[in-house]
């Protein structure tokens, strides 16, 4: 039982973090922001509409 522990400390270890090196998930997390963004200026006028008219259409005239 010692000997993966020890093997998974190494490996953890072994692969230091690289200074000035920008993580994967923050590149992923900015990513998906930026297409978040995007996307919601270019569909939110049209699902502003749509949910109004939905809106409107429950709650009658």
């Amino acid at each position: 039982m010692k000997d993966w522990t020890s093997r998974l400390v190494r490996r953890a270890g072994g692969r230091g973090a690289e200074r000035g090196d920008v993580p994967g998930w923050v590149l992923v997390t900015l990513m998906t922001a930026g297409l978040v963004v995007a996307l919601w200026a270019v569909a939110g006028p049209a699902l502003t509409s749509t949910f109004s008219d939905a809106i409107s259409s429950v709650s009658g005239p």
